[in-house]
């Protein structure tokens, strides 16, 4: 079972994300949906089926997003968390070989491709939990155990004007 907490910042994105589906794009493609259906014969018209199609896509992610955000629970920073990774963190990790992983810990509903989140559930986030600057923690991989070096905590992104690459 997924973990459902989520930052300040991922909470805020899931509401603007729903808002802006059902007051702005919604209404847009079901007037499209209107004007496609008033044109006639529906079954072979391609911008009626296609804007329908958008539609119930539309409409599963608002019920998706709806669910979603009345079970979550909402972590906001505290003082308290500062010089320890806990939910929210961002990180800097160095392994053995000197490579140097950057990525903040974050709620499942906040991982998207390219960003640097990882999961709260993830194994690395499971073993950082708790730890402070200097200390070395063991992670289990698909390639085996692997020991990362803490080398930054922050609670603030530093790295946003940087590439995170």
């Amino acid at each position: 079972m997924k973990t459902k907490l989520i930052t300040e910042e991922g909470y805020a994105a899931l509401k603007a994300e729903l808002d802006h589906l059902w007051r702005v794009y919604r209404p847009e493609i079901t007037q499209k949906v209107t004007w496609a259906a008033s044109l006639g014969d529906r079954s072979e018209n391609a911008d009626y089926k296609e804007n329908k199609r958008i539609l119930r896509q539309i409409d599963s992610r608002v019920r998706f997003l709806s669910k979603c955000i009345e079970t979550l629970k909402v972590v906001p920073y505290s003082p308290q968390q500062e010089g320890k990774v806990y939910f929210g963190a961002y990180v800097e990790v160095e392994n053995l070989e000197g490579e140097i992983k950057q990525f903040r810990i974050v709620g499942p509903q906040e991982i998207d491709a390219g960003s640097r989140n990882i999961s709260i559930d993830s194994p690395m986030a499971r073993a950082l939990l708790g730890k402070e600057v200097d200390e070395e923690v063991q992670v289990q991989t698909p390639s085996g155990l692997q020991t990362w070096l803490i080398n930054q905590i922050s609670y603030q992104d530093n790295q946003s004007s940087q590439d995170p690459s």
